[in-house]
């Protein structure tokens, strides 16, 4: 193979071609086809598809304790990057946007409520609700989707609240009208058997309607988190609506779905059962201060 550099002479403005092997030699070799280089420094990238049956999280995981345990030579080092790159950003923009809603939920309810001790207790409740969750995932082997299941609990959030909020309120509002009964001032506080009468009967009237908004939001998202499908053309054309469960969609909507499903049904139970007992046991040190410093003074 004659190879020959062609350049222009600049004394004679002739075109000159002198072969390559006059200034250099020439060797046949084997290397790579590029040089990648990230922050100038060389890179290698090794990537590989993940068999059917097994999560990608979860094999990244055995790669990290293999290679932990493994000494590099100096000057050389790894990354996980792509797929879990991506993971762990949205797993970090998620937590994020959680914060920003718990936040912006605390303040509109410290502002309603004018108290801190109520909305504490509300949120209580969000924070609770993660455990059915996670514990209906792991019940029924299902995988966490990050973005998906993370958009859900964002979702479940501004949901969970709504029913200890009405239950609260509500007890407040029996309260309100206790102290009107006795002639007692807006700001006193009430006996601790007429508070514990009045957050029962709270209870039992918020009861249907805390059950009702629970089982309608559960119902209305198991087609969703189920992937039911109906051919309505087909429906209306030939009375046939090709009825059939899962598809594209529910790779979508189903972790959302779940999410919600599991953490409502969980809160629910919470709402009713956790909630007017934090509120009551709050109550009571509330007394027992009042207590304290009525002996002092």
């Amino acid at each position: 193979m004659n190879l020959k550099i062609t350049f222009r002479d600049q004394a004679s403005g002739k075109i000159q071609q002198v072969p390559v092997s006059a200034v250099a030699d020439i060797s046949y070799g084997t290397t790579y086809e590029s040089v990648k280089r990230k922050d100038l420094n060389r890179a290698i990238t090794l990537s590989s598809n993940v068999i059917k049956g097994y999560n990608a999280t979860e094999i990244n995981d055995q790669l990290k304790e293999l290679l932990a345990s493994e000494t590099l030579p100096a000057g050389y080092s790894y990354k996980f990057t792509g797929e879990q790159q991506e993971q762990d950003e949205s797993m970090a923009f998620l937590g994020m946007a959680m914060v920003i809603a718990i936040a912006l939920i605390l303040m509109i309810m410290v502002s309603q409520f004018n108290s801190i001790v109520k909305p504490l207790i509300i949120l209580a409740s969000v924070l609770f609700s993660t455990i059915g969750v996670f514990g209906g995932l792991a019940t029924f082997n299902m995988d966490f989707v990050v973005i998906m299941t993370g958009i859900g609990l964002v979702s479940l959030a501004g949901i969970v609240v709504n029913n200890a909020i009405v239950l609260i309120d509500y007890t407040d509002l029996l309260k309100k009208r206790k102290r009107n009964e006795l002639g007692l001032e807006e700001s006193a506080s009430l006996p601790k058997h007429i508070a514990a009468d009045c957050l029962i009967q709270a209870g039992r009237t918020r009861l249907r309607p805390v059950m009702l908004t629970a089982v309608t939001t559960v119902l209305g998202l198991l087609p969703l988190a189920s992937g039911l499908n109906i051919d309505f053309i087909s429906l209306f054309e030939n009375f046939d609506p090709k009825i059939y469960f899962g598809g594209d969609n529910v790779a979508f909507w189903g972790p959302i779905s779940w999410t919600i499903i599991f953490g409502l049904t969980f809160s629910t139970f919470l709402t009713l059962v956790v909630v007017p007992a934090m509120y009551h046991v709050l109550y009571l040190g509330k007394l027992r201060i009042e207590a304290i410093r009525g002996r002092k003074s």
